[in-house]
């Protein structure tokens, strides 16, 4: 539960009010139920539904989640907007694959002279499920490659010939780099796409004497290895991975590693004392080495559905030009029990009210009379939780005739209290930047900077899928202002991924939950109404890598 230590705030808000813990059934009612302006009681309608114990979490794939997409279907179809799944329904069918390593595998060494050296499972090596190829059988050299980064003026490949070759290096990367920078090149599926480019076959990652983002050592994660992961399937029933040819073999510890290294021009040793150097810059080399690699993975089909409502543009020069305002309707289910005996984890906040924004935005599209001269997608996504799936699925299988030239993302506002500024990640990259501040200022708010500059939010939600496909895209929360600070702690300590985050556990302030809706609300309208389409930032980071207009 919240904690509330100032009591004038629940004589003020009292329709936000958190139950006591020793409340009556007719208490509990009594303040779930309050009476509310007719605003703020549609926004809270949507959560009610969306986020009930009949809901069991929202999980992607499960028979609730399907309900929950037909009410938000049903709720497109009130606001007016126009089918944009398959075969003329509001649903996109999303072919989810969970998959997990099926047997330990196995990782031979075959060096040049000598017998060839077995790698033990759980000691020196783990390995990697690969959806894409149940069966998988490699044989190739290897080469070390440091962090495994191209770019930001390092070149971790320089003088290596990579082609038809394992390479192996370590997670994350340099604290140097600016913070999304690092979040984007610490991702394996990152590093792969720059392994890819350089003519890799596949890639392990290396423990180093730092743990941390994208680097966690094998003794962690041994507990864990077989767990189970989703992506999205392919026509033949197998499953995506980020860069098809280039798969994850596994991890090798330090003493795996020290197995690959043998009779390397480099000793291992210099190069695990280098790694404990955060800005190290490692010299790429050959080992002397192939490596043979074995591995199979269980593959289990799952259905769920993106939710999708179209709102035709009104400019027939325009009209072509899409608008995506997205936000993810799956939560994580129903899992241990919390110190109450409560297993169902709501999602309240994480995302019923980034989904009942979208559906109260869609309904303001309607009320205006004038429609937006570019369309607008009004896209609600599953399996966010599973790893953005969902929308990386929308954003490699688009519905929407035209173009996608921007994406506002409603991904968990924590709308507890009156907030006084809005964080927008992905701001300074684009010019949707200007437009966000602007349309802050008309419902006198600021923006202001991260306040969780640690947690890479930029690259962590359903947003980040556009960005790679060089669309513009931002990403709204409330800010840190005022209350802000204490209460984004509070949730993250209390609510957030935990069955308190559920109406009546979390003291929501609905008429804040407007406030947001209004500035998105502008947001989109001053997209869709503007003369130029959103452009990078020329020369920003993200918009050259993803090739977006503007950046060169």
């Amino acid at each position: 539960m919240l904690r509330l230590t100032a009591p004038l705030l629940l004589a003020v808000l009292p329709a936000s009010a958190a139950f006591a813990q020793d409340a009556s059934p007719a208490q509990k009612n009594a303040i779930l139920n309050a009476e509310l302006p007719a605003d703020q009681a549609a926004l809270k309608s949507h959560v009610m539904f969306l986020a009930s114990d009949a809901m069991k979490g929202r999980e992607a794939g499960s028979p609730e989640f399907d309900i929950a997409a037909q009410y938000v279907a049903s709720q497109f179809y009130a606001a007016g907007l126009k089918p944009m799944g398959d075969q003329g329904s509001y649903l996109q069918k999303v072919p989810l694959v969970s998959y997990k390593p099926a047997d330990q595998g196995s990782m031979m060494l075959a060096g040049k002279r000598g017998q060839p050296v077995s790698l033990t499972f759980g000691e020196d090596y783990l390995p990697a499920g690969n959806p894409a190829s149940p069966t998988f059988n490699l044989t190739a050299p290897v080469v070390f490659v440091g962090y495994g980064i191209v770019g930001l003026g390092r070149d971790d490949y320089k003088g290596i010939d990579a082609k038809g070759k394992i390479v192996a290096f370590f997670g994350g990367a340099p604290g140097s780099f600016p913070e999304e920078e690092r979040a984007h090149f610490s991702s394996g599926a990152s590093k792969a796409e720059i392994a890819a480019r350089h003519g890799a076959v596949g890639y392990i990652q290396l423990d180093s004497a730092r743990s941390g983002r994208g680097n966690y050592p094998v003794a962690m994660m041994r507990g864990s290895w077989d767990r189970s992961r989703v992506t999205w399937g392919n026509p033949d029933g197998t499953g995506s991975i980020a860069v098809p040819g280039v798969p994850s073999l596994g991890n090798l510890s330090v003493t795996g590693a020290a197995k690959l290294f043998a009779g390397a021009r480099t000793p291992w040793a210099n190069v695990a004392k280098l790694s404990e150097n955060d800005a190290a810059v490692f010299k790429a080399i050959d080992l002397p080495v192939r490596l043979a690699v074995t591995s199979k993975t269980a593959l289990t089909p799952i259905t769920s559905y993106n939710v999708a409502g179209f709102l035709p543009g009104s400019d027939v020069r325009l009209a072509n030009e899409v608008v995506v305002l997205s936000g993810h309707l799956d939560h994580i289910g129903v899992g241990k029990p919390d110190a109450k005996g409560d297993t169902i984890n709501n999602g309240a906040l994480d995302d019923a009210v980034g989904i009942a924004s979208l559906i109260e935005e869609a309904k303001r599209f309607k009320a205006a009379g004038t429609k937006p001269r570019r369309s607008i997608l009004f896209l609600a996504v599953t399996a966010e939780e599973k790893g953005l799936v969902g929308s990386s699925y929308f954003a490699n299988h688009p519905t929407v005739p035209g173009t996608i030239v921007a994406d506002v993302n409603l991904d968990m506002p924590i709308i507890t209290y009156k907030f006084q500024d809005i964080v927008v990640y992905g701001a300074q990259h684009s010019t949707l930047g200007p437009i966000v501040e602007k349309a802050g200022k008309e419902i006198g708010v600021t923006v202001s900077d991260d306040p969780l500059p640690g947690e890479a939010i930029f690259v962590r939600s359903d947003h980040y899928n556009f960005v790679k496909k060089g669309v513009p895209s931002v990403f709204l929360w409330p800010g840190a202002g005022g209350p802000g600070r204490a209460a984004i702690d509070a949730f993250m300590k209390n609510q957030y991924h935990q069955p308190s985050d559920q109406i009546g556990t979390v003291p929501i302030d609905w008429e804040s939950g407007v406030r947001f809706v209004d500035v998105n609300y502008r947001i989109a309208r001053a997209i869709a109404d503007g003369d130029q389409r959103p452009l990078w930032n020329k020369g920003d980071f993200f918009g050259l890598l993803y090739k977006g207009p503007g950046a060169k």
